[in-house]
């Protein structure tokens, strides 16, 4: 994992605290959460943004018990509609995962419209859900050494061992953050 996603990801992790299992959406890649899927007892469908718009999802309300987005919403004309309909696939009682960049150089492809912070997150968000973590990850040192060797410094691999490079990416100053992201469960009421 990288030095910018790798206390997101952890954080993640904590949240849901068990296997993610069912029927799966993926949008934009599910590998970073491939450690939480029980593949014996899950049907993958992962999708990729453009080809499949999430801001238009071509699957029936309620169809997944788990819908990932990993960085697809900043790239969104209209990322409300995007994570409602996010949530219109998903279950009652199923897990809506999304996260997003706060503070990234801009992507040339397909389109770079938004950043989020934690806030912004849940303000996309329907009514009625429970937040199971919401948050960012960032501090000033990783922002400087991403200005000085952006990408060497982000895409730094971090080992699970104490050292300066594990210290860096699990310190974290929520008012710089550079990753944001969202855990919540759809409500019965929903």
């Amino acid at each position: 994992m990288h030095l910018t996603r790798y206390y997101m990801y952890r954080q993640i992790g904590a949240a849901i605290g068990h296997q993610l299992r069912g029927k799966i959406l993926g949008i934009s890649g599910i590998e970073n959460f491939e450690r939480w899927i029980d593949r014996p007892n899950s049907r993958l469908v992962d999708v990729w943004y453009p080809l499949v718009d999430m801001q238009k999802l071509p699957f029936e309300a309620e169809e997944f018990d788990v819908v990932i987005s990993d960085q697809v919403i900043s790239n969104l004309a209209n990322p409300f509609l995007a994570v409602q309909e996010a949530f219109r696939v998903l279950k009652k009682g199923g897990v809506g995962i999304h996260t997003a960049c706060f503070w990234n150089p801009i992507f040339d492809y397909p389109k770079d419209y938004f950043r989020f912070s934690p806030e912004g997150l849940l303000a996309l968000c329907p009514e009625n859900i429970e937040v199971m973590e919401c948050g960012g990850w960032g501090n000033r040192l990783a922002m400087m050494l991403m200005l000085i060797r952006d990408p060497f410094f982000r895409l730094m691999r971090i080992p699970d061992r104490p050292g300066m490079r594990h210290w860096l990416a699990t310190y974290n100053d929520e008012r710089y953050p550079i990753h944001t992201w969202i855990v919540a469960r759809k409500c019965a009421g929903s």
